[in-house]
């Protein structure tokens, strides 16, 4: 079950991530620690968490790594016919 994510901490994220998107729409989730200073990697993840179920987020896996991107961004949404 992930944690709850709190109006501010949701707009952190999507603030930071459309702050970026013109140059990449795909984060691995060290990037987002500096959002949060004050809170533990676990915590930071559970924010992350609770966005991806609530449909803000989505996840990325090459396989070996996952990345974290707004639901819907990037080219690989079109290319493997994601909606």
């Amino acid at each position: 079950m992930a944690g709850v994510c709190t109006d501010e901490e949701r707009e952190k994220v999507v603030d930071f991530l459309n702050g970026k998107s013109s140059v990449k729409s795909k984060f691995y989730f060290q990037d987002f620690l500096p959002l949060f200073p004050d809170k533990k990697p676990r915590e930071v993840k559970k924010v992350l968490s609770a966005l991806i179920d609530g449909g803000v987020l989505e996840y990325w896996s090459s396989g070996s790594t996952t990345m974290y991107g707004l639901k819907g961004a990037g080219k690989q949404s079109a290319a493997e016919g994601e909606s």
